[in-house]
């Protein structure tokens, strides 16, 4: 038992030790809760995240707005004619007089003329396949039509631009204040995510300090275990302690050793916890500032601070109450489907049409168009008005989400008010009995040392000193995590400027 006490000791020796060889390179980095905080908002990940989505909300809205501007597109598109379309006519060709000896003379180009027999030429439009079976310039081929004209020719080359623009969209305008709303909407879940992130780290931060005051205790506790030990083992050298109360010391100093170790533990593990939920690397060397009891003395103060409570600023209910504002404008939206639109357009274009790829000699012709189109919507098979219900419904859904979410929160509210009175009340008594704990111990002990008292009762004041002061650091814990709890329902954590 000696042993383990000793090997005990040495490992706190050598770690004194090594953190004194280290130097300052190795001291761990000491913040405060404030530290903490701004650390936090900067690093960790779930505040980036809704600072992201606040910027993409931003750039849906300005692409709402766009919509009120000029849409204008560029175009170009190039056919190839496979087979040529076939105009048909209801009459005999040999029955125009003029035209009887249409074909009878010689052509060689675009815009050269048939003989008639009176010297005077009738002019055949390029691209106009003559009935009665022709030669195919592209090909050679010869083909019958069956009486009919091929019409258009091979290439159609094309391009021109295009642009509208609303002049009367109700619904577009109302598609405006919803893209306002769901910035709007953004924002609040942003100042969200940081109350829940400032209420984690409050909670890892204060988890911290509890872990090293039971820390403290239960080495404490060792250390007792330790003096009475050796106390008693002097006595039992000198025949005034029996084997009994040796190995009763001896089996009490073994119980506190694993105590220690894992309140050792608890602090590493809500380092950990801190430092995750800071945003910050796990491996950095990171130890907080204060003491529970700092924080004790503040109690009393803290709650009668919160006598008039408001869910003004609770994060949950703004976004409700957002949210139903933006389902109102959604009735009105499907509402506005029942009105007319009224749009501006304009178009033009480069046209041209050959049987050859000669650019240079291209023939380009200018198309373009300017007019307002309006539509009227009549009938939809009944769908604008099931959407209106639809959206009436969503509203009617929010309203009741809205009275049951305040109900809840005000029993939270109630819930936490009461676990901070209680736990103000019992750490008030705790500090007490911690008092009485101490002095009854230090009586024991040194009646223990005189022999006018057995280990048992030594024993039974340590016990009694622990529970005492473990009690004193849980009722401010509890106390702490209430009020963080309470602050966060009511928005007061953190306030966007």
């Amino acid at each position: 038992m000696a042993v383990i006490a000793a090997l005990f000791l040495t490992s706190f020796s050598a770690s004194a030790q090594q953190e004194a060889k280290n130097g300052p390179e190795e001291a761990p980095v000491v913040i405060t809760l404030e530290q903490a905080l701004e650390i936090a908002l900067s690093e960790n990940v779930s505040v980036k995240v809704a600072d992201l989505e606040i910027k993409r909300t931003q750039y849906a809205k300005k692409g709402t707005y766009a919509a009120l501007f000029p849409q204008i597109d560029a175009s170009g598109a190039y056919q190839r004619t496979i087979k040529k379309q076939v105009m048909y006519m209801d009459f005999d060709m040999s029955s125009l007089g003029g035209l009887g000896g249409l074909g009878g003379g010689t052509g060689s180009g675009e815009g050269e003329g048939a003989g008639d027999g009176t010297g005077e030429g009738t002019q055949i439009p390029d691209g106009v396949q003559l009935p009665g079976g022709s030669t195919d310039s592209e090909s050679g081929s010869s083909s019958n039509n069956g009486g009919g004209l091929e019409v258009g020719r091979w290439n159609t080359w094309s391009a021109g631009v295009s642009a509208a623009m609303p002049l009367v969209s109700a619904q577009l305008w109302q598609s405006l204040k919803l893209s306002g709303l769901d910035v709007e909407l953004a924002v609040e879940k942003a100042r969200s995510s940081r109350l829940d992130m400032v209420s984690q780290v409050k909670t890892a931060y204060f988890g911290i300090l509890l872990a090293k005051e039971a820390f403290e205790v239960y080495k404490q506790a060792y250390e007792n275990a330790l003096q009475n030990m050796e106390d008693t083992q002097m006595r039992y050298d000198a025949q005034k302690a029996s084997q009994v109360e040796l190995l009763a010391a001896k089996t009490t100093l073994a119980n506190a050793v694993p105590n220690v170790y894992n309140a050792e533990s608890s602090v590493i593990l809500a380092l950990w916890q801190l430092k995750a939920v800071m945003g910050v690397d796990l491996d950095m060397n990171l130890d907080v500032a204060g003491r529970l009891a700092d924080y004790g003395e503040h109690m009393f103060y803290d709650i009668h601070q919160h006598d008039s409570v408001s869910l003004d600023r609770n994060t949950t209910m703004k976004q409700l109450a957002i949210q139903a504002e933006m389902l109102a404008e959604n009735i009105k939206l499907q509402k506005y489907a029942n009105i007319p639109t009224l749009a501006l357009a304009f178009n033009f274009s480069m046209n041209a049409m050959t049987n050859d790829f000669n650019f240079s000699e291209y023939r380009w012709t200018p198309y373009s168009t300017v007019g307002v189109s309006l539509s009227i919507p009549i009938f939809a098979g009944g769908k604008r008005y099931q959407q209106i219900r639809q959206a009436k419904n969503q509203y009617e859904q929010v309203s009741l989400q809205t009275l049951d979410t305040e109900r809840r929160l005000k029993i939270a509210i109630r819930q936490n008010l009461a676990t901070m009175e209680t736990n103000m009340k019992s750490y008030i008594a705790a500090n007490d009995a911690v008092t009485t704990a101490q002095k009854a111990y230090d009586i024991a002990q040194a009646s223990y040392k005189v022999g006018r008292s057995k280990l048992v009762e030594l024993n039974d004041a340590q016990l009694q000193l622990t529970q005492a002061q473990l009690a004193a650091s849980q009722a401010i814990h509890s106390f702490l995590t209430a009020k963080t709890q309470l602050e966060q329902t009511l928005g007061q954590d953190f306030i966007s400027e």
